[in-house]
Protein backbone atom coordinates (compact mmCIF):
# COMPACT_ATOMS: atom_id res chain seq x y z
CA UNK A 1 0.00 0.00 0.00
CA UNK A 2 1.43 3.57 -0.90
CA UNK A 3 0.31 6.95 0.64
CA UNK A 4 1.05 10.52 -0.09
CA UNK A 5 -0.54 12.84 1.79
CA UNK A 6 0.14 15.98 3.39
CA UNK A 7 -1.75 18.15 6.24
CA UNK A 8 -0.33 21.38 6.56
CA UNK A 9 -1.86 24.20 8.34
CA UNK A 10 0.39 27.68 7.74
CA UNK A 11 -0.17 31.29 7.10
CA UNK A 12 0.06 32.89 3.39
CA UNK A 13 3.36 34.82 3.25
CA UNK A 14 2.12 36.41 -0.20
CA UNK A 15 -0.66 37.57 -2.33
CA UNK A 16 -2.09 34.58 -4.38
CA UNK A 17 -0.96 33.92 -7.52
CA UNK A 18 -3.52 33.34 -9.70
CA UNK A 19 -4.01 32.91 -13.50
CA UNK A 20 -5.47 31.00 -16.06
CA UNK A 21 -3.41 28.69 -18.48
CA UNK A 22 -4.08 29.01 -21.83
CA UNK A 23 -6.35 25.83 -21.75
CA UNK A 24 -8.40 27.82 -19.85
CA UNK A 25 -8.08 26.03 -16.25
CA UNK A 26 -7.67 28.46 -13.73
CA UNK A 27 -4.73 28.05 -11.60
CA UNK A 28 -3.48 29.73 -8.08
CA UNK A 29 0.06 29.33 -6.47
CA UNK A 30 -0.05 29.92 -2.71
CA UNK A 31 3.25 30.36 -0.66
CA UNK A 32 2.53 28.88 2.73
CA UNK A 33 4.97 29.43 5.85
CA UNK A 34 4.71 26.76 9.03
CA UNK A 35 6.55 26.93 12.15
CA UNK A 36 8.19 24.46 14.37
CA UNK A 37 8.80 25.47 18.47
CA UNK A 38 10.84 22.86 19.95
CA UNK A 39 13.58 22.96 22.89
CA UNK A 40 16.97 22.31 21.73
CA UNK A 41 19.66 19.73 23.47
CA UNK A 42 20.61 22.44 26.24
CA UNK A 43 17.03 23.23 26.61
CA UNK A 44 16.61 26.34 25.03
CA UNK A 45 13.48 27.32 23.02
CA UNK A 46 14.09 27.24 18.74
CA UNK A 47 12.00 28.19 16.31
CA UNK A 48 12.10 26.87 12.62
CA UNK A 49 10.16 28.11 9.67
CA UNK A 50 9.54 25.84 6.08
CA UNK A 51 8.29 27.38 3.06
CA UNK A 52 6.06 25.41 1.12
CA UNK A 53 4.29 26.15 -2.35
CA UNK A 54 1.00 24.62 -2.88
CA UNK A 55 -1.22 24.37 -6.29
CA UNK A 56 -4.58 24.67 -6.17
CA UNK A 57 -6.46 24.06 -9.24
CA UNK A 58 -9.91 24.46 -10.67
CA UNK A 59 -12.94 25.78 -8.93
CA UNK A 60 -10.66 25.89 -5.14
CA UNK A 61 -8.05 27.93 -7.48
CA UNK A 62 -10.68 30.83 -7.43
CA UNK A 63 -12.34 30.76 -4.18
CA UNK A 64 -8.50 31.41 -3.29
CA UNK A 65 -8.02 34.37 -4.93
CA UNK A 66 -11.41 35.82 -3.67
CA UNK A 67 -11.19 34.77 0.15
CA UNK A 68 -7.11 34.99 0.60
CA UNK A 69 -4.80 37.14 1.42
CA UNK A 70 -1.14 37.92 2.68
CA UNK A 71 -1.07 36.65 6.50
CA UNK A 72 -4.60 34.62 6.38
CA UNK A 73 -4.02 31.83 8.09
CA UNK A 74 -5.18 27.95 6.05
CA UNK A 75 -5.32 24.46 6.72
CA UNK A 76 -4.03 22.17 3.41
CA UNK A 77 -4.95 18.83 2.79
CA UNK A 78 -3.36 17.63 -0.27
CA UNK A 79 -0.31 15.50 -1.73
CA UNK A 80 3.24 15.99 -2.72
CA UNK A 81 4.78 16.54 -6.36
CA UNK A 82 8.19 16.50 -7.24
CA UNK A 83 9.45 18.25 -10.86
CA UNK A 84 12.83 17.93 -12.34
CA UNK A 85 13.95 19.85 -15.49
CA UNK A 86 16.92 21.04 -17.51
CA UNK A 87 17.47 24.91 -16.78
CA UNK A 88 18.70 26.97 -19.57
CA UNK A 89 22.63 26.53 -18.65
CA UNK A 90 22.30 22.85 -19.04
CA UNK A 91 21.80 21.84 -15.02
CA UNK A 92 19.36 19.19 -13.98
CA UNK A 93 17.11 21.04 -11.44
CA UNK A 94 14.36 19.75 -9.30
CA UNK A 95 11.58 20.99 -7.01
CA UNK A 96 8.81 20.00 -4.50
CA UNK A 97 5.32 21.44 -4.43
CA UNK A 98 1.79 20.28 -3.06
CA UNK A 99 -0.96 20.07 -4.93
CA UNK A 100 -3.89 20.49 -2.95
CA UNK A 101 -7.16 18.46 -2.74
CA UNK A 102 -8.64 20.44 -0.43
CA UNK A 103 -8.85 23.99 1.70
CA UNK A 104 -10.27 25.51 4.46
CA UNK A 105 -9.89 28.97 5.36
CA UNK A 106 -8.91 30.29 8.52
CA UNK A 107 -10.42 33.56 10.86
CA UNK A 108 -9.16 37.07 8.59
CA UNK A 109 -7.15 39.05 10.53
CA UNK A 110 -8.04 41.90 12.92
CA UNK A 111 -11.04 40.48 14.23
CA UNK A 112 -10.38 40.97 18.23
CA UNK A 113 -12.98 38.26 18.86
CA UNK A 114 -11.33 36.35 15.60
CA UNK A 115 -7.72 36.72 16.66
CA UNK A 116 -8.66 35.52 20.68
CA UNK A 117 -10.57 31.96 19.18
CA UNK A 118 -7.29 31.86 17.17
CA UNK A 119 -5.47 31.66 20.07
CA UNK A 120 -7.38 29.37 21.97
CA UNK A 121 -7.06 26.59 19.10
CA UNK A 122 -3.38 26.37 19.11
CA UNK A 123 -3.07 26.51 22.62
CA UNK A 124 -5.29 23.31 22.35
CA UNK A 125 -3.02 22.05 19.52
CA UNK A 126 -0.21 21.83 21.55
CA UNK A 127 -0.93 19.43 23.65
CA UNK A 128 -0.56 17.01 20.20
CA UNK A 129 2.96 18.63 19.20
CA UNK A 130 5.70 15.66 19.24
CA UNK A 131 8.44 15.62 21.99
CA UNK A 132 11.79 15.21 20.65
CA UNK A 133 12.88 13.63 23.81
CA UNK A 134 15.14 10.26 23.40
CA UNK A 135 13.29 9.08 26.95
CA UNK A 136 9.93 9.21 25.57
CA UNK A 137 10.60 5.62 23.42
CA UNK A 138 12.95 3.88 21.94
CA UNK A 139 13.41 1.83 18.37
CA UNK A 140 12.64 -1.13 19.83
CA UNK A 141 9.50 -0.13 21.26
CA UNK A 142 7.99 0.68 17.93
CA UNK A 143 5.09 -2.68 17.41
CA UNK A 144 6.61 -3.47 13.37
Amino acid sequence: MNLNKVFLIGRLTQEVDFRYLPSGNPIAILNIATNRIYKDRTGNTREEAEYHRVVVWGKLAELCRNYLSKGRLVFVEGRIRSRSWVDTQGNRRSSYEIVAENIRFGPRSGLVETEKDLENIETELDVYKTNDSPEEFGVLDIPY
